[in-house]
């Protein structure tokens, strides 16, 4: 039996919904192509090209890209509607991870995506009450994180330096060296924070 007949019959028993045939059809017939010389240059037989047309049967991988590359056809246009949008993550007020040191809490916003890897980031509202200062994180770490004041002023000492931050203040610095926030304000501080990679809520 000839490769190409192989080929058809088992594509003959693909019945998965992916429906590239009206877009391999009007390309053809737009660019007057028949079955035959389409399928002649494929290298595939005339009736498997229809079929696929039709829609009657899913083309293997290396059939479509046959098909795209004879009709010269981009392949995000064959594509276009099968894009797969990544899951959304929603995390309820009532669900919030809440981690405690000291007098400190951080409320979880994001959760690190495993698959995300050297890429993954965690999200969180740090709320330090007054005359208070954060720990972790004090000797440094790998990564880079990013800060937004939400209520309340603080100062962020980064090695020798200090920067004073007030509400709708942000701040964005390597993590590597020593740093530390202190809340130096007459009311609790709220602010949000985003760290890469996760250090308080990794898994």
């Amino acid at each position: 039996m000839e490769e190409t007949e192989l080929t058809e019959k088992t594509e003959k028993t693909k019945r998965v919904p992916y429906h590239f045939g009206e877009k391999l059809r009007k390309v053809r017939e737009r660019k007057g192509y028949t079955l035959k010389t389409v399928a002649r240059q494929a290298g595939v037989s005339e009736s498997l090209v229809s079929q696929i047309e039709r829609n009657h049967v899913s083309p293997a991988i290396d059939t479509l890209l046959a098909l795209a590359d004879v009709l010269d056809i981009n392949l995000e246009y064959l594509f276009e509607e099968y894009r797969r949008e990544r899951p959304v993550q929603v995390i309820k007020s009532s669900e919030r991870r809440t981690i405690a040191e000291d007098d400190v809490t951080y409320e979880e916003l994001a959760k690190p995506a495993e698959s995300d890897g050297e890429n993954a980031v965690e999200s969180y509202v740090v709320k330090l009450p007054v005359g208070s200062h954060t720990h972790r994180g004090s000797y440094g770490h790998i990564g880079r994180e990013v800060g937004y004041v939400i209520q309340g002023k603080c100062r962020l000492h980064y090695e020798n330096l200090t920067f004073d931050l007030e509400e709708g203040d942000s701040v964005s610095f390597s993590a590597s060296a020593p740093h530390m926030l202190e809340n130096t304000g007459n009311t609790q501080l709220q602010a949000l924070w985003v760290v890469t990679p996760p250090q308080r809520f990794v898994r």
